[in-house]
């Protein structure tokens, strides 16, 4: 009876969720270092962010043939947009099932086509990821035509639980090393993780939560990723939060939080039911987080309809509290 009790409260031990690693997790507000309206973004909806061969590249939502540049510079209140490359956008997949929803907006409207939520890079090539797809498009330097990347998980996604919500499938996507990382956004949200050789996506992981985010009755989601000093960085909207994770468990060694810098009277959108956090990229200078209005005017000018650059500074936590990576 003893072996069997000490069994039993082994298991109970092992089978503690997540959440109770992440309670001691430090929840900081963050600190506005500069924020930029995005000339030129308007209709567009900035929706992916990364730092590539020390550029700021974007993509947008409604934009399937091109991606974009940005020089912020500090001082300044604005940044613009500049279209960084045109390319021939790839076909619809023929190695996995196309809604029909997919293969209309493919016929009707170039535009809206791919979807792009997310970009990242690596010594020779970008990548885009495509929401309306659940694939990710390689471009090669010259960036005049995209193709898609052997590697696919609509349908073990689904299998395992995730993509079931409409618009809440593949949202973020960061390179860490020779790994791709890639946010599936809600309901549940959970990350992907593709490996060289990786033709299946099969390595799913639930992101640990934080007692200390507030998510205020709506989804806990991931809507962009970032990769710095060999952490994971999550930018999890709904909760006007980024985390730096550790690569090894995924928990969190600590978060900002910018609620009061994005529902600021100074930066406000008119409706802001959700948050609009959307693209994320982190370095040295601090966290950029690019938010995507969906076309909504600013609070104080109902004529702007840009959108907005965040830079966070990084937080001044001990370092001696954050896990390894």
């Amino acid at each position: 009876m003893k072996k069997r009790s000490l069994f039993a409260a082994l298991i109970a031990f092992l089978a503690i969720p997540a959440t109770a690693a992440t309670d001691s997790t430090e929840v900081v507000p963050a600190e506005l270092v500069q924020a930029w309206w995005v000339d030129g973004s308007e209709g567009l909806d900035i929706s992916g962010l990364s730092l590539c061969w020390g550029e700021l590249v974007a993509v947008a939502d409604k934009a399937s043939d091109r991606f974009y540049s940005l020089t912020p510079h500090l001082g300044e209140t604005s940044v613009a947009l500049v279209e960084r490359a045109r390319f021939t956008p790839p076909g619809l997949p023929d190695d996995q099932p196309v809604s029909l929803k997919a293969r209309a907006l493919h016929v009707a409207s170039v535009d809206l086509s791919m979807d792009f939520e997310g970009v990242t890079c690596d010594e020779e090539h970008f990548y885009l990821l495509s929401e309306r797809h659940n694939r990710l498009a390689s471009l090669d330097a010259r960036a005049q035509v995209a193709r898609w990347t052997p590697q696919k998980w609509l349908e073990s996604a689904w299998r395992a639980g995730y993509i079931h919500d409409f618009n809440g499938g593949s949202e973020g996507l960061v390179k860490a090393g020779e790994d791709f990382w890639i946010a599936l956004e809600r309901n549940p949200r959970g990350l992907l993780q593709l490996k060289p050789g990786d033709r299946e996506g099969h390595a799913f992981f639930q992101v640990p939560p934080v007692a200390g985010l507030d998510f205020r009755g709506f989804s806990e989601d991931v809507a962009g990723l970032a990769y710095y000093g060999g952490y994971l960085y999550t930018l999890e909207r709904n909760a006007y939060a980024v985390c730096q994770r550790s690569l090894t468990n995924l928990h969190a060694n600590w978060c900002v939080t910018y609620r009061h810098i994005e529902r600021s009277p100074e930066y406000r959108y008119r409706t802001g039911r959700f948050g609009k956090g959307e693209g994320l990229e982190v370095d040295k200078r601090g966290i950029f987080v690019m938010l995507d209005n969906n076309g909504v005017a600013r609070m104080k000018d109902e004529s702007d309809t840009r959108g907005l650059l965040l830079l966070l500074s990084h937080p001044a936590i001990d370092v001696g509290k954050r896990l390894s990576p």
